[in-house]
């Protein structure tokens, strides 16, 4: 839960064409303020197999962030399978926007046409290059972080590298939950963040009520602002009036968890 960046790249073309729209706009992510910038990555065959490379390789970060689903076939109990689909072809670079931020990926992949499932063979309709992520930016906003202008710097870089996708023609589709992809507003995105840190606030903080402390006690990112007693404070009018049932639900029901429940 948080402000997100939802965004789709696409391209066609031979590989040459896709390598040339990844490293523009790798350049083009050099030039904004990122806290740090990959180097481009280029997998296929056998180097673009998660399995065979350990968790901690920076690419099979990347590998597994670019695969896909696909729906198989309505089970009788009316539950609907999905299928992970692993690109064959990778050519992508992550960057990290600013402390508090999730970090961005952006790049092309390939993906096998067919792929054998329990359903048996089914056709992935993943055709040409193409890419979705998503940056959640909501926590730069965090004042341990810079607070706004962090949040700023991070959310409007990734912002840029998207209008760099679009001038070169790759850019497929973006959900900004800020509302600044369509609007181009600053002061509503602004108004939008804090909103939304105190929404989250108030949330988060009647759910660690309702916990309490031990194994069931929930962790909130949110709470880690220095200002989140504040903000939990000023977002009370904020919550919708059908969540008074889920938090009524919540009192008369344990919550047991064996880790917590991690809110973000």
């Amino acid at each position: 839960m948080g402000l997100t960046i939802h965004y789709s790249l696409k391209a066609k073309g031979s590989e040459v064409n896709a390598r040339n729209l990844v490293h523009a706009l790798h350049q083009t992510a050099q030039d904004l303020p990122f806290e740090d910038v990959s180097e481009v990555v280029q997998l296929s065959g056998e180097q673009s197999d998660t399995d065979k490379r350990s968790q901690d390789d920076p690419s099979s970060w990347l590998l597994t962030h670019a695969g896909q689903s696909i729906e198989g076939e309505k089970q009788n109990d009316g539950w609907t399978p999905l299928y992970r689909v692993r690109p064959h072809h990778l050519i992508a670079f992550t960057t990290s926007p600013g402390q508090g931020c999730e970090s961005a990926s952006f790049g092309l992949c390939k993906y096998p046409p067919v792929i054998e499932t329990r359903d048996g063979r089914m056709k992935t309709k993943l055709s040409g290059w193409c890419w979705s992520n998503f940056c959640k930016t909501e926590y730069a906003s965090n004042p341990r972080c810079g607070g706004v202008t962090n949040f700023l710097r991070c959310h409007l870089s990734v912002i840029a590298v998207l209008d760099r996708a679009k001038q070169l023609g790759c850019l497929e589709e973006v959900d900004d939950e800020g509302g600044f992809w369509t609007k181009r507003d600053l002061p509503a995105l602004v108004q939008e963040i804090g909103s939304l840190n105190e929404l989250i606030a108030a949330f988060g903080g009647k759910l660690k009520d309702l916990a309490g402390t031990g194994p069931g006690q929930v962790e909130a990112a949110i709470s880690e602002f220095p200002n989140f007693e504040q903000l939990e404070a000023q977002g009370q009018d904020k919550l919708p009036p059908k969540l008074q049932k889920l938090f009524s639900l919540i009192g008369r029901v344990a919550i047991t968890p064996r880790d917590g429940l991690l809110f973000h």
